[in-house]
Parts: C-alpha cells; sequence; structure tokens
C-alpha cells in the first residue's frame, strides 16, 4: 500500500484498511527500533483493543508522552508534553485490533490529517482497552537523513548493537581497502584500490567499483558506486547509481527540509531512491537529491532537488 498524499499517520493505516482483518502489528518508519521492543509489543498483546510499546526517556518533550496505570493500562497520550507528571516515551510500535480503523476515521482530523494517536485517543475515550509495555529495547530518533549518519556512529561506539563485519558472500577484491569499523552486507562488491572505511555501512548488493572512496556513509541496497568516485558523509536510498568520477565533498552543511533549514549539518548528501547519477557530478555539502531524478554528466548539485527532475551541467 502507497500513501499517495502525506496526510497523516493515521490516515497512512487507513491506506491498509483492507490488510487489517486481524491483530496487526504497525511500527513507524522514521526512527530505529531494535527488535526486542517489537517481540515485546508482540506477546504482551492480549485481548486489548491496541497494545502500545513504550520506552523510558527522561525528555519526552519533543515527542508523545504516555500516562499509564501500574498495572500497564494506558490513560493518556500527550503529543510533546511540557508538565511534569511521570510519562513514558512512545516508542511508536503498535499491535491493533481492527477497530483502530473506525476509531480514526471517527476522530476529527487536524488541519487536514488524521493522527494515529488521536485514533488511539478516541479508543481510551470510548472505553476501550489500550495496554501498554515498557520495553528496555533500544529506541533512537531518525526523523532527519543525517540521524542515521549519528546512529551509525553510535551504534559502531558502543558496539553493543553493531559489530564491525562484513558478510561471507561479499566479495572485495585483494587490493581493496577496509578500515573498520564498517557493515558490509551480503552480495557486496568491492572493488580493486577501493577504500571503504571507517564508520561505513553497505546494504545488501552494493557495488564499490575500483578506486573509489567511501566514508562515514550509510548506502542502502542495491546502490553501485562508480569508478574514482567519492563519497563521504552520505546517505543513500536503495537502487542509487553514482556515476564514475563524481563527489560527495561532505559536510558541514545547511539542509533545507521543508520550511526549515537546519545550519551546519554533518551531511554531505542524501541520495533518495533510484537517483541516476550520469557521472563526474559534484554534490555541495547539504544537498538532497529526490527520488528517480537523474543527474546529467558534469553537473554541480546544491541544495534540495524535488523527486523526478533532471538535472543539466
Amino acid at each position: 500500500m502507497i500513501q499517495d498524499k502525506q496526510l497523516g499517520s493515521g490516515h497512512a493505516l487507513l491506506m491498509a484498511e483492507s490488510e487489517i482483518d486481524e491483530p496487526t502489528l504497525v511500527v513507524y518508519g522514521d526512527q530505529l527500533i531494535d527488535k526486542q521492543i517489537i517481540r515485546d509489543v508482540a506477546t504482551h498483546h492480549d485481548s486489548a483493543s491496541a497494545t502500545l510499546g513504550l520506552v523510558q526517556q527522561s525528555d519526552v518533550t519533543k515527542y508523545g508522552g504516555v500516562l499509564r496505570t501500574d498495572d500497564g493500562y494506558v490513560t493518556e497520550i500527550i503529543e510533546k508534553p511540557h508538565d511534569d507528571r511521570n510519562y513514558h516515551l512512545n516508542a511508536g510500535v503498535y499491535v491493533f485490533e481492527p477497530k483502530i480503523v473506525d476509531a480514526i476515521r471517527t476522530t476529527d482530523s487536524q488541519a487536514g490529517e488524521h493522527s494515529l494517536v488521536d485514533g488511539l485517543a478516541t479508543l481510551i475515550e470510548e472505553g476501550a482497552t489500550v495496554q501498554s509495555v515498557v520495553s528496555d529495547g533500544v529506541w533512537v530518533d531518525a526523523t532527519y537523513p543525517w540521524d542515521l549518519l549519528e546512529i551509525a556512529d553510535d551504534l559502531f561506539e558502543s558496539r553493543n548493537e553493531v559489530e564491525s563485519q562484513i558478510a561471507p558472500s561479499a566479495s572485495v577484491h585483494d587490493d581493496a581497502t577496509i578500515i573498520e569499523p564498517v557493515v558490509v552486507e551480503p552480495d557486496c562488491v568491492i572493488g580493486p584500490g577501493a577504500v571503504v572505511g571507517p564508520n561505513v555501512c553497505l546494504g545488501e548488493n552494493v557495488t564499490v567499483e575500483a578506486n573509489a572512496a567511501v566514508r562515514h556513509s550509510v548506502i542502502d541496497a542495491d546502490t553501485r558506486i562508480g569508478t574514482n568516485a567519492t563519497l563521504i558523509d552520505c546517505v543513500t536510498g536503495r537502487g542509487v547509481h553514482v556515476g564514475p568520477a563524481s563527489t560527495v565533498v561532505g559536510g558541514p552543511g545547511d539542509v533545507e527540509v521543508g520550511n526549515r533549514v537546519h545550519r551546519n549539518e554533518q551531511l554531505g548528501a542524501v541520495l533518495a531512491d533510484r537517483v541516476h547519477d550520469e557521472g563526474g557530478v559534484t554534490y555541495a555539502p547539504g544537498t538532497i537529491v529526490g527520488a528517480d531524478a537523474i543527474i546529467h554528466a558534469g553537473s554541480t548539485v546544491d541544495g534540495t532537488i524535488e523527486n523526478d527532475i533532471e538535472v543539466r551541467a
């Protein structure tokens, strides 16, 4: 299911209504969520209308705060609370019974958007049982692309969640250089003279061609990085093609997201799914390129490029 128009988290769930005919696991997509949280929520759910995963967090003022009874029943959910009550943080992991769909649909929209949390509040107001479980699994906010770089750094540094590793099915040329820590997923190919690391995550089936360099980057699956290309502080989506001799010079840079400019973020560039770069392209710090964009050879790219746009030199 695809939410063609971004009309809120509740609206996203309504798009999948036809599939919600039994208890359904729902997870937010803009956070790093440990499998332990998912396991705790799934195993804790029984006869309630909904079960929420919660984590302990000293400051919930930027997120969703949840009040619960001593035996785990949710009494109130407050977005960005600023009072001194004893909140747990809503981890964005739920199991819902089908009645959540009607609750979302009957809840008044706010500014044209349907909120999943407002639908939950409606369930509570109607007297439905909404329970919660507090998990000690890892939860990290990943709202913005550069958060992925910071998360990877933290996980590499702690070594509690991510160990430097190269999958057995990955092919690393004898003349390539790996600078740990790195994670290289199955079926990756790293060519002669290539330099990968430190603090690099390569998803499945990524190709780093001869003499390319990748440092402090998160590269998603099926991406190809061309000969002599350089990627620093880079985040890519799936199926990206970076042409030969293209350069992501690295941050810090100013990043424009919506109507807000984030100053001096450590971000070289974000290349969304299926961006195709023909080679010899230079990306200024803080560049964001939308999905399916085509960047013609020799271009210099700066700022935010929308989806499906062609950029010519």
